[in-house]
Formats: C-alpha cells, sequence, structure tokens
C-alpha cells in the first residue's frame, strides 16, 4: 500500500469517527420538534412553528399552520427547556432575545421594552395570549411517554394591565393556584405551575 493510499484511508476514518461524534452530539430535527413542542396541548402541536438554536440563533426548523410558536431547548444550556407561545407575543419576544443577547440585565430589558411599549414602537397583543413552557435541571428524554424526565410545567396567559383588583387573582406568588405576574404591566400575566 503506497504512503498516500494509508494516507487516504486514515484521513477517512479519522472523519467518520469526527462525523459519528458531532451526530452524537446534535439531536435530529425530530427529536428537536418533539421537544420543542412537548410543552403544548396535544391538540395542538401538530400545527405549531418550531425554532431551534444553532450557531448564529434561532432558525425555523418547522414551519406552523397556527398561532403557537415554540422555541427548542437550547443545547448550549445546562438542562432542558422549552418554549411555546402566541405569535402576537413574537415581537416582545423577540426584543427580549435580542436586549439579552446584548447583555442587558432583566430590569434592563423590561426598561427598555416598556419605554419602547408605551411609545407605540414595541406590539404587545390586547387580546389575552397563551405560553406554554416545560423545564427541567437535565436533558433527559423518556422516550415512551414522548415527555422530558422530572420536567416542571409553567402555563401563562398574557393579560395586558391587568391588576388583581381587575382580574380577582392574587398577585402574591403560589404553587398551588394561578397568580398575577407583573400586575398592571403591559406583559402582566397569569402563571399556573404544575
Amino acid at each position: 500500500m503506497t504512503p498516500r493510499r494509508e494516507f487516504a484511508i486514515v484521513l477517512s476514518a479519522a472523519l467518520a469517527v469526527a462525523a459519528g461524534t458531532a451526530q452524537a452530539q446534535t439531536k435530529s430535527a425530530e427529536q428537536q420538534i418533539a421537544e420543542a413542542v412537548s410543552p403544548l396541548p396535544e391538540g395542538i402541536r401538530a400545527g405549531a412553528e418550531v425554532r431551534a438554536f444553532a450557531e448564529g440563533g434561532l432558525f425555523t426548523l418547522r414551519a406552523g399552520s397556527n398561532a403557537m410558536i415554540c422555541q427548542a431547548d437550547d443545547p448550549s444550556r445546562e438542562g432542558f427547556h422549552a418554549a411555546c407561545y402566541h405569535r402576537d407575543l413574537e415581537p416582545f419576544m423577540a426584543r427580549g432575545r435580542e436586549l439579552r443577547a446584548d447583555g442587558m440585565t432583566r430590569p434592563e430589558v423590561d426598561s427598555i421594552r416598556l419605554a419602547e411599549i408605551e411609545a407605540g414602537a414595541l406590539e404587545m397583543p390586547s387580546q389575552p395570549t397563551a405560553l406554554y413552557s416545560l423545564s427541567s435541571d437535565h436533558d433527559a428524554w423518556d422516550a415512551a411517554t414522548g415527555m422530558p424526565v422530572d420536567a416542571s410545567g409553567l402555563y401563562v396567559i398574557y393579560l395586558p394591565y391587568a391588576t388583581a383588583e381587575s382580574t380577582g387573582i392574587s398577585a402574591q406568588p403560589a404553587r398551588d393556584r394561578p397568580w398575577l405576574m407583573y400586575p398592571g404591566t403591559p406583559w402582566a400575566h397569569v402563571m399556573i405551575s404544575r
């Protein structure tokens, strides 16, 4: 065997090992879609748009046919988190992602978004809209149930400018009942844990 042929065989083997390692570290599109839509009720999963993370940020992995947008788990972060929200919340969510990517803190992000909403530069839905999420401290997946292992769910209903007085929903945080977070703000929302 010539040295050139030996080099080609060694190079091919190294590339095959590298490709196998990369595949083992990367989830298939089907797995990412299943994980991304897992927070949603079964009946609306098939029509949800799915976005996944890549080096350049979020990209559309699957087009949607209903009002929901789901974000797959970010592989660069520890644990598991998938969230789905109504498409009318996208400008608000996108602006938050943009500001956090610029290194801003939560109070800074909230302050900027509030100023932009009040100035009419950032649109928030005027009707109630939903957000569903599942989170876990690890990324283990149970193929039998189609759900992340030990995940806790959080369900949110955005009610712009809602208060405890206008809704009768307490603003006191609780795990055993719904409660109102950020009352009086454009992103006031009812929190429902499971």
